[in-house]
C-alpha cells in the first residue's frame, strides 16, 4: 500500500483519492508559515493563543498556494455533531464540526491537531463536505450526520481520512471504549488493552466502521500519526499548546 507523501519543501499534503476533476482537496502541514514557537510555523488556528497577525498571514499563504476561490469557512469546533450547509449560511459559520457544500467556490475546512479530519466528495462532483472527528465527535455521530446532510446516496460518496493521532499514542479510559461499544459491539476491534489498564484507540478504524455502517464504502487515507511525526504535524496530546492544521475541500468552477 502506497502512502501519499508531500514534496520535501511542501507545506501541503494532497489527498490521493479518486475524486472527480471538479473537486480539489488539501491538508496543510506545520511548516511554511510565520508563527513562532510553540505554534511554529503554519498555524491556522485563531483560537490557540497565537498572534492574530501571524494567523492571518498563514491563512493568506494557504489561500495563495492553493489558489482558493474564496475564504475558507472557518468554524468554531466544539467536538459535537452539528453540520453547517455553506450554501445556506449567511456570514461566518457558527459552532459546528462539519460543513457541506454543493456550490462551486465554497471551501469546507476543519482544523485539527490530533483529531481526525474526514473529507467527502460525491462521485458526480456535485457535493463535498469536511468533518472534524475526534473521539467525542465520532461517538456523537458527526460522520453519520455529515453523510445525511449531504443528501447524496452514500454509495456514491468517497471519503478521505487525514492525519490524526495513531493508536500507538492515543491512550483512553474505559469510558471512551464503553461509549462506542454501547452503539456497536464491533467497535471493540478499534481498542487494544495496554499494561496500564487503559486502552489504545484507533480513530481511523472507528471512522471506517461508522462510515461503512452509514453506507460509505470507498474510504481512503488514514495512515499518518500526528503524534509520531513532529516535523510535519502539530499534536495537542504530544505538545499541549500548539498550532492547528487544516483539511480543505472545494468544488472548482469552470473545470
Amino acid at each position: 500500500m502506497s502512502v501519499e507523501q508531500p514534496p520535501a519543501d511542501s507545506a501541503i499534503l494532497v489527498p490521493q483519492w479518486p475524486a472527480p476533476a471538479t473537486v480539489r482537496a488539501a491538508f496543510t502541514l506545520r511548516s511554511g508559515g510565520v508563527s513562532g514557537a510553540p505554534y511554529d510555523s503554519l498555524n491556522l488556528g485563531a483560537h490557540v493563543g497565537d498572534a492574530a497577525a501571524a494567523v492571518a498571514e498563514n491563512r493568506r499563504r494557504v489561500w495563495r498556494q492553493l489558489q482558493l476561490p474564496q475564504e475558507p469557512a472557518w468554524m468554531a469546533q466544539v467536538h459535537g455533531s452539528d453540520v453547517i450547509d455553506l450554501d445556506a449560511a449567511d456570514g461566518a459559520p457558527a459552532c459546528a464540526d462539519a460543513a457541506v457544500a454543493r456550490c462551486a467556490g465554497r471551501v469546507c475546512v476543519v482544523q485539527v491537531a490530533d483529531c481526525l479530519p474526514v473529507l467527502f466528495a460525491a462521485r458526480d462532483g456535485l457535493a463535498i463536505a469536511a468533518a472534524h472527528a475526534g473521539w467525542r465527535g465520532l461517538a456523537a455521530g458527526v460522520l453519520e450526520a455529515t453523510v445525511a446532510r449531504l443528501g447524496t446516496d452514500p454509495a456514491q460518496l468517497i471519503a478521505w481520512l487525514g492525519p490524526a493521532i495513531g493508536p500507538q499514542h492515543f491512550e483512553v479510559g474505559a469510558e471512551v471504549r464503553a461509549a462506542f461499544l454501547a452503539q456497536d459491539a464491533a467497535a471493540a476491534d478499534a481498542f487494544a488493552a495496554n499494561a496500564r489498564g487503559r486502552w489504545q484507540c484507533d480513530l481511523a478504524a472507528l471512522a471506517r466502521q461508522r462510515l461503512g455502517r452509514a453506507g460509505v464504502r470507498q474510504v481512503f487515507g488514514g495512515h499518518w500519526c500526528t503524534y509520531a511525526d513532529p516535523g510535519r504535524f502539530f499534536s495537542y496530546r504530544r505538545d499541549g499548546q500548539c498550532g492547528r492544521m487544516a483539511a480543505l475541500v472545494w468544488i472548482a468552477a469552470g473545470v
